[in-house]
């Protein structure tokens, strides 16, 4: 009887077994069907994209203790851009020198064209989270699309890699000559224009509160102690954006002869 109750025993362990695997295997093969989709080519390790796709929020660890979260292969996914863009930018723009190149590869790179890349592969809703997706920042879709591209240099190696970006982010997206014209900090360019014309300016920065109550930051930017325009926002930094840009645009004739 104590054998045939151990037959049964393992028996039941063994069925308990193929039904949790092949659970797990629909789930894995959704998330794969979904991934292959994104990539344009079939993922090799799962669990390297999925780690991709978790929060730290849903405070996973490994058998060694360590955070199981997308922030390590965000910093990875960052490099390899980087190096794939400006390999393409080395080649595609002959005569530019490293001022160029830098500037040209930054646009491409900036946080706000990366958010543009993830929202459009929609990449948010693969994320893993205890917090609500409406909690996210902004950056977000910018952070999973790098640690997106960090997973399949860790699956597949660079070539592959190498081969995600040129398909989903170079030959959609890259236009040297669109990109030479493109203002990716107002900010910037205005204090740039400032310096070499020898001009004063000035940051003021002010907290302003909305009828609503909502928390707001006022600046008022001056050149040569004049106040040349003004703007709010949510924050100190998008309100010295914003109102850097109306600054340009008020004098743009002036900044863009220089």
């Amino acid at each position: 009887m104590c054998v045939i109750q151990k037959i049964r025993k393992l028996i039941l362990r063994n069925i308990l077994h193929k039904l949790f695997k092949n659970s797990r295997s629909a789930d894995d093969g959704i998330f794969f069907t979904a991934i292959e989709k994104i990539l344009g080519f079939p993922p090799k390790d799962i669990s390297v994209y999925k780690k991709a796709f978790t929060h730290r929020s849903s405070n996973k660890l490994d058998l060694q203790g360590n955070a199981i979260n997308y922030e390590r292969l965000e910093f990875l996914g960052d490099a390899m851009l980087s190096a794939v863009i400006a390999a393409h930018l080395y080649n595609k723009a002959p005569s530019g020198d490293e001022g160029y190149l830098t500037k040209m590869r930054s646009k491409i790179v900036s946080r706000e064209h990366l958010n543009e890349l993830g929202r459009d592969f929609n990449l948010i809703d693969f994320i893993e989270s205890k917090v609500p997706s409406a909690h996210f920042g902004e950056n977000i879709h910018g952070n999973v699309f790098e640690a997106l591209i960090g997973a399949i240099y860790l699956d597949l190696g660079f070539d592959y890699c190498e081969k995600f970006i040129q398909n989903k982010v170079v030959v959609p997206y890259v236009d040297i000559a669109k990109l030479e014209g493109k203002v990716i900090s107002y900010k910037s360019l205005v204090i740039e224009w400032c310096q070499k014309e020898k001009k004063s300016f000035h940051y003021d920065v002010f907290e302003d509160n909305s009828i609503t109550g909502e928390r707001l930051f006022g600046v008022k930017l001056s050149i040569d102690n004049k106040v040349i325009a003004k703007a709010r926002a949510t924050s100190k930094k998008k309100a010295e954006e914003k109102a850097s840009q109306r600054t340009y645009f008020a004098l743009q004739n002036k900044i863009d002869s220089k």
